[in-house]
C-alpha cells in the first residue's frame, strides 16, 4: 500500500426483524453510528416469518462483510448465530426484543441502542460456546444460546400473552408461569456424557449455557458462556409443598439431598420423556418432543460485545 492510498473501510450486515417495535428507525440509526465509526453504509436484511434469519445470514456471508449484527429478539439472535457459528464470521447483537438473554449475559445495553452498535463495530471479541440440539432424532440440529427447556419452563413460553409482553414486558412470564405450576411430572430418563441414565419423574429439564434468564434471575449457577460445558437443571415437585420445595432448592442452587432440584455439568446430555413436553430454545417454542440430545460446540461463535471487566459468572476469563 503507497502513502497515498487509504485504508479498506469496514462493512457490517444488519439482520433486522422489522416486526419489533422501536422508538427510533433502526436503518437511519445503524447507517449514523456506522459512518460516526468510520465504516462504510451498512447492509440491511429482513427476516421473514417463514424464516427468522438463517437465509439472511448466509447472505450476509456471501456478501463478505466484516460483521453481521442481528437487530431483533432472541429468536433472530439464534437464528443468525447457527449459521455464523462454526465460521470466521464475528456477531454483535442490536438487542430489540423481549428477553435479549444473551445481550444481558454480556452487558451489551438492551435499552441504549447507540451503545450496542458501537459494541458490536468496536468492542472486544471473544469466542463463546453454542448447544447443538437434535430433537426426536431428526436429521438436523437446532442451535441455542442460553437455555433451552423440555416440560414446565417451554408450557410457560408458549403461554405467554404477547399483547401482555408488549405492557410489561418480561413480567409477562410471571403471570404465564403462575398460571402453569398445576401439572403432572412425566417419567423422564437422562444420560450425562454416557452415562448410567438417570430416572426421574420431572416437570422441567433445562440446558443452559449461562446462567441468567428472564429478569436477570440465575439459575444456573457457575454456568459460563465460555467453558465448553453445558449445565443441565431438573425441577420435580413433589406433593402439595412442590414448588416450595423446588424455589428452595434453586435458593440452595441445588446442595442437599433433595430431588426436587438437581444440577449436572457436561459436555453432552441425552433426555427421554415417557409422554410428549413442550419445548423451547432461548424463549421461542418450538412445538412438542420426546428426546432431545444436547451436545456442546465449544468456541464455535466470534462475539462483540462491550470493553471492559465482565461478569465472572459469564465469563472463565472476565478480562476482555
Amino acid at each position: 500500500m503507497t502513502s497515498q492510498e487509504t485504508p479498506a473501510r469496514q462493512r457490517a450486515a444488519v439482520i433486522v426483524n422489522p416486526i419489533k417495535k422501536t422508538d427510533f428507525d433502526v436503518r437511519v440509526r445503524v447507517a449514523e453510528i456506522c459512518a460516526d465509526e468510520g465504516w462504510d453504509e451498512p447492509l440491511f436484511f429482513e427476516t421473514e416469518e417463514d424464516d427468522p434469519g438463517h437465509s439472511m445470514a448466509r447472505k450476509a456471508m456471501e456478501a463478505g462483510v466484516d460483521l453481521v449484527i442481528a437487530a431483533g429478539g432472541d429468536g433472530t439472535v439464534r437464528c443468525v448465530a447457527a449459521e455464523l457459528a462454526g465460521t470466521s464470521f464475528a456477531m454483535g447483537l442490536l438487542p430489540l426484543g423481549t428477553g435479549n438473554l444473551l445481550a444481558r449475559n454480556l452487558d451489551i445495553g438492551v435499552d441504549d441502542p447507540e451503545q450496542a452498535v458501537r459494541a458490536a463495530l468496536n468492542g472486544t471479541e471473544r469466542r463463546i460456546d453454542v448447544v447443538r440440539v437434535t430433537v426426536d432424532e431428526s436429521v438436523d440440529s437446532d442451535t441455542f444460546l442460553v437455555m433451552a427447556g423440555l416440560g414446565y419452563d417451554a408450557g410457560m413460553m408458549a403461554d405467554t400473552r404477547d399483547v401482555l409482553k408488549d405492557k410489561i414486558g418480561w413480567l409477562a412470564y410471571v403471570d404465564a408461569g403462575i398460571r402453569n405450576l398445576p401439572g403432572k411430572p412425566v417419567k423422564t430418563t437422562i444420560s450425562i456424557d454416557g452415562g448410567k441414565p438417570i430416572h426421574r419423574r420431572l416437570r422441567s429439564v433445562m440446558g443452559g449455557n449461562c446462567g441468567k434468564i428472564t429478569g436477570g434471575l440465575e439459575i444456573f449457577p457457575g454456568a459460563k458462556l465460555d467453558d465448553g460445558l453445558l449445565d443441565i437443571l431438573t425441577l420435580a415437585p413433589k406433593g402439595k409443598l412442590g414448588w416450595l420445595n423446588v424455589i428452595s432448592g434453586l435458593l440452595r442452587r441445588g446442595k442437599g439431598n433433595s430431588t426436587s432440584v438437581e444440577y449436572y455439568q457436561c459436555k453432552r446430555a441425552e433426555v427421554w420423556t415417557e409422554s410428549p413436553l413442550d419445548f423451547e430454545m432461548d424463549g421461542d417454542h418450538l412445538g412438542t418432543a420426546t428426546h432431545i440430545l444436547f451436545e456442546t460446540d465449544a468456541g464455535a461463535l466470534r462475539i462483540r460485545m462491550p470493553h471492559g471487566k465482565k461478569d465472572p459468572a459469564v465469563l472463565t476469563n472476565p478480562e476482555p
